[in-house]
């Protein structure tokens, strides 16, 4: 086998890993790159490889991260099959629509407003690229066998977010075996994930590789924070991950509701259209959950989800305290922006991040106590008290890391740890090689592997 790494080598973004095995090529994960200036301009540069000599393309799952350059790649010629399983490509198609349209806002509004450096903005890609992305998904129930040429394909439920797999490919006798991204154990949304027999080539996430979740209960320290800025007449923004997060917030808060840790009747608003229809299939694929159906039935209870743009500036010019679930995560684009502009310059607000933040974003640089952060183009000063809510990240840590990877059989000849900042996947790969004595290294983009 021949392995290349193009993204999420020595960064935490941007996963694109090529298998060439039995005259395959196979692309494991096809990510955008996010967080630092320097990782985003890479989105628009050439493919480092042919895609048009790709046979297949296999999504771990539907972050953007790991399928967000996917329309991309169909613009450069690729014109093979994209595999995933059937949860993948249901959220698939609202992460990568709202991607588009968030690009195609972006440019409309450089241009009309004058801040880009170019003659004319122009969006990475389109809403009609990315349905033609969308269109090219096959659904793979997980645990099934896919002949492609001469390599098997399975994937292995993980955890994390519906329909996310690890990857294993096997030709003649031999197992490449590829995380994605890992969940954690005791997921408030998630079940464990399942375990991997065997890998003689193992490539391994490290996005916690260096950390240890806490063992506090998020909701505490989420219900003292709402407590003291509602007390206050401020209101609590959450820049959420619109798939995934958005609805472990829900949950949380419906908890929190019915306990009398918050007031009942504090209104709870979903201000972004994604995680409105990402919420919707979390309810149709309710049976990968580990939380019962009647509890996921009632995450919108009494809760406001925002439709149109006309009402989402309404509710940023509201007055009164509330809780707003709005996206991006990072805050790096979407309606979370307009809000941030109108709460970031009042003491009395909070804003809350509770999922990882990219080196280099917009969340990253306001957790780091930036006295004012650029939106739209115009600097905002920032008076509101920003925090990070720990407890609800979705990766598996450090530790459980390690032992999801005990669980093999026998040492691969190899484990690559990729999609962590340098400090993490360094931190794992010395204690694979110290706790497990398994050979490991952390690759470079560009680096090759034969074996």
């Amino acid at each position: 086998m021949r392995l290349s790494f193009f993204g999420a080598a020595n960064t935490v973004t941007g996963s694109k890993h090529l298998v060439e095995a039995g005259g395959q090529r196979v692309l494991l994960d096809c990510g955008l790159f996010q967080g630092f200036k320097n990782d985003r301009e890479r989105n628009w540069a050439a493919p480092p490889f042919d895609v048009r000599t790709l046979d297949a393309v296999l999504l771990s799952h539907a972050h953007l991260d790991h399928s967000g350059w996917l329309p991309v790649l169909l613009k450069h010629g690729f014109k093979g099959p994209v595999f995933a399983t059937a949860a993948t490509r249901a959220l698939c198609e609202v992460l990568l629509l709202d991607a588009a349209h968030l690009q195609e806002e972006d440019a409309r509004r450089a241009n009309r407003y004058g801040y880009t450096r170019h003659a004319k903005a122009l969006p990475l890609y389109t809403r009609a690229d990315a349905q033609r992305a969308i269109a090219r998904i096959q659904t793979l129930e997980p645990g099934a066998l896919r002949v492609i040429g001469n390599v098997t394909v399975r994937l292995v439920p993980v955890g994390h977010l519906p329909g996310a797999c690890a990857v294993t490919l096997t030709h003649r006798g031999r197992t490449l075996a590829f995380s994605g991204d890992l969940g954690r154990r005791g997921d408030l949304l998630m079940p464990d994930p399942q375990r991997l027999q065997r890998a003689d080539l193992m490539i391994v996430e490290s996005t916690y590789g260096d950390r240890t979740h806490p063992s506090a209960d998020p909701g505490i320290a989420l219900a003292r924070i709402v407590r003291e800025t509602t007390h206050r007449g401020g209101s609590v923004l959450l820049p959420a991950f619109a798939v995934g997060r958005a609805q472990a917030l829900l949950l949380v808060l419906q908890r929190l509701r019915r306990s009398g840790a918050i007031p009942a009747t504090l209104p709870i608003y979903v201000d972004s259209p994604m995680a409105t229809e990402a919420t919707e299939l979390y309810r149709r694929y309710r049976r990968l959950l580990r939380v019962s159906g009647r509890e996921i039935a009632s995450l919108g209870d009494g809760v406001r989800f925002v439709a149109t743009a006309a009402q989402s500036q309404r509710l940023v010019r509201s007055r009164w305290p509330g809780i707003i679930i709005s996206a991006s995560g990072m805050a790096t684009g979407g309606r979370v922006l307009h809000h941030l502009k109108a709460m970031a310059p009042q003491a009395k607000h909070h804003i809350v991040f509770a999922g990882y933040q990219v080196g280099g974003s917009r969340g990253a640089r306001l957790l780091a106590g930036a006295p004012t952060v650029k939106i739209h183009g115009e600097p905002v000063p920032v008076r509101a008290e920003v925090s990070a809510l720990d407890g609800l990240s979705a990766h598996a840590d450090a530790g459980q890391i390690l032992d999801w990877l005990r669980a093999l059989k026998a040492p691969p000849r190899m484990c690559f740890v990729v999609h962590g900042d340098p400090e993490a996947a360094d931190t794992l790969r010395l204690r694979i090689q110290d706790e497990l004595q398994w050979p490991a290294r952390v690759p470079q983009s560009g680096d090759v592997f034969e074996g």
